[in-house]
């Protein structure tokens, strides 16, 4: 499985329960929104951040490459096995057509380096 490291920092930011939700900037190579009964999650690039959000900064995005099908079973758990063992935090995110993990920078290395022991392959943009 190839895996792709996005160009930009990324934050993950909260807001409160019935936040009007914020649009996506138009350039965004990643946008994640989440909205539940309790809370309103962002994930944007470092700098977007919605006004007012709790924001926790210093993200690196990678991306599984292609579609899965939704048949696939365990994606994430292949994926984040290696990273728990080698102690990175993971903030997941599924989409229609694939998955993304991101990873505190300051561990991107070990994570790497822990993916790429199980075989995965990593290449940048």
């Amino acid at each position: 499985m190839e895996l792709r490291l996005l160009s930009r920092a990324y934050s993950v930011c909260r807001l409160p329960a019935a936040t009007a939700v914020p649009a996506p900037p138009p350039s965004a190579e990643l946008y994640g929104l989440t909205v539940t009964a309790d809370e309103v999650s962002v994930v944007c690039a470092t700098g977007e951040e919605p006004p007012g959000a709790q924001v926790e900064s210093g993200w690196s995005a990678l991306r599984v490459a292609g579609e899965l099908d939704f048949s696939l079973i365990g994606v994430l758990s292949s994926l984040t096995a290696p990273l728990a063992e080698a102690g990175v935090s993971v903030f997941a995110l599924s989409t229609y057509d694939t998955d993304y993990l991101l990873v505190r920078t300051a561990d991107l290395r070990r994570a790497w380096k822990a993916l790429e022991a199980r075989g995965y392959v990593i290449s940048e943009g």
